[in-house]
């Protein structure tokens, strides 16, 4: 897009999220949010009212859309008048709505297995692999670089993963020899898991089809996405009486593991040397 095509308005609004170091998905999040109250209103969103603003809500669930995306879509409204318009009154009628919390989804071990075993390549079998066994994110996996594994820590390095911030996790001997082998195969210079021109790393969306391409052929749910590896390795190791703590540090995550009625945190006194400064965790078994 060329600067001249650029409205006022939108490079305000951008200048504003930069200022606040938002990131270049996130600032597309917020002016296709803006850009959806425009196309409801038929006019320059900065002319809305108080009750545009309610009307707008009010479609948004009328029309089905769900609770995240419509928070999401609150907190961007309240960031463009309160901050680009200095017009915070304007956003007064606007609530968040209740979100239900849902166990998620998960595979078992066996069926954990199969899909990776159904994976097309040596390459997508290891990143699924990386995303189950040391449970990373989609986009963490894509990101990996080969500089990244650390064989005699016994880690993934992280960079600039959720919330913009390096962490380490779990790497496993079964899960290094398999990166290992991988590494023979294809000899990665600098990202683990290249793309198709091999100098930028594979997509998050590449990996998603990749992933629904294995669950096909072993036969799994049509639900299941990289992220349910993820859940998976959660689920797995709560099975397995590691400590609900310690679950939460290895994924990085405040609430990832909700207590199930037949499981409390209170039934997970397993201690992990994670605890102690972040040392060795304890390897998962890959299949």
């Amino acid at each position: 897009m060329s600067q001249e095509s650029i409205s006022p308005l939108r490079q305000r609004m951008l200048e504003d999220m930069s200022l606040r170091g938002f990131t270049p998905d996130t600032q597309r999040d917020y002016i296709r949010a803006v850009k959806k109250l425009a196309s409801f209103l038929g006019r320059s969103p900065d002319t809305a009212t108080v009750e545009d603003l309610r009307a707008f809500q009010l479609h948004l669930t009328a029309t089905g859309v769900q609770p995240p995306t419509i928070n999401a879509t609150v907190t961007v409204l309240r960031f463009f008048f309160k901050v680009t318009l200095d017009r915070p009154e304007t956003t007064r009628h606007l609530v968040f709505v209740y979100e239900p919390r849902k166990l998620p989804r998960v595979l078992s071990p066996e069926e954990v297995l199969r899909l990776l075993e159904a994976a097309p390549g040596p390459k997508h079998k290891a990143a699924l692999s990386v995303a189950y066994g040391a449970g990373l994110r989609a986009m963490e996996v894509v990101a990996l670089k080969v500089c990244d594994i650390d064989s005699k820590r016994m880690m993934l390095r992280v960079e600039q993963c959720r919330g913009r911030k390096d962490r380490f996790a779990m790497l496993s001997p079964q899960l290094l020899e398999l990166l290992r082998d991988w590494w023979r195969i294809a000899r990665p210079a600098v990202w683990m898991f290249p793309g198709r021109d091999r100098i930028s790393p594979m997509t998050t969306r590449q990996l998603n089809r990749v992933c629904h391409i294995a669950a096909e052929l072993a036969s799994l749910p049509k639900w299941v996405a990289p992220h349910t590896l993820r859940h998976s390795f959660a689920t797995h190791l709560l099975e397995q009486n590691i400590d609900i703590r310690v679950i939460q540090v290895l994924l990085e995550a405040e609430t990832y593991c909700p207590p199930t009625p037949d499981r409390g945190a209170d039934l997970l006194p397993v201690p992990s040397p994670v605890r102690r400064e972040r040392a060795h965790s304890p390897p998962i078994r890959l299949p």
